[in-house]
């Protein structure tokens, strides 16, 4: 991933120009790169969601609505946070984009520094997302180089059996354990039963 791909970038999408303009300029002066589009289609069309940083989605547009926007990105598995930015929304369609996900839900004018604020937190909430994924893929990628006995150990050290009830278990000799343990615990850079525990349950091997 390149250093563009990384850096945070916050997207405005809205059918009014002057809202794209001054929210654009704003958050520009606040030092956020920012990309405009006027319509849902555009926004698809031309915009990698992939990218960290965060949407503001007016509510209400011709064609595909945010609301729908939002329940597709949902649906491809996008996860950038949603702030709704809209002059025509009431409670229940607050409710309703809060329940599907949205970071937050706001109406128009907006106070320029609510806007920075929310988008703030918003920005920082998805690149620490994107932090935890590739951390999480690199522990995916280091429990791949343990070997098939090495990987049957540390499931049993994460379910909080001892070395010698281990290699009972596995009918081999604890002095054998302990070298597949260490081994493992190496390539995993952990240090004890506890991190491989946590490390198991956070890349999925193990409940």
């Amino acid at each position: 991933m390149g250093s563009e791909s990384k850096s945070p970038l916050v997207r405005i999408v809205d059918d009014d120009e002057g809202v794209r303009q001054s929210s654009a300029f704003l958050l520009g002066a606040a030092g956020y790169e920012t990309a405009c589009y006027e319509s849902a289609d555009d926004f698809l069309k031309h915009d990698d969601p992939a990218r960290p940083g965060c949407l503001l989605l007016d509510a209400r547009m011709p064609g595909m609505t945010g609301l729908e926007l939002q329940d597709l990105l949902d649906s491809r598995g996008f996860r950038i946070p949603v702030i709704f930015v809209t002059g025509h929304g009431d409670v229940d369609m607050a409710v309703h984009v809060l329940k599907q996900g949205a970071a937050d839900f706001l109406q128009k004018p907006v106070d320029g520094d609510r806007l920075i604020a929310v988008v703030e937190a918003a920005v920082k909430r998805d690149l620490e997302r994107v932090e935890a994924d590739e951390r999480d893929n690199a522990d995916r990628a280091a429990f791949e180089t343990l070997t098939a006995r090495e990987k049957e150990v540390v499931k049993l050290v994460a379910e909080g059996l001892q070395n010698k009830e281990i290699a009972e278990k596995l009918n081999i000799a604890e002095k054998t354990v302990k070298v597949h343990r260490g081994s493992a615990t190496r390539k995993l850079n952990v240090r004890n039963g506890v991190d491989i525990a946590t490390l198991l349950r956070r890349i999925g091997v193990m409940n």
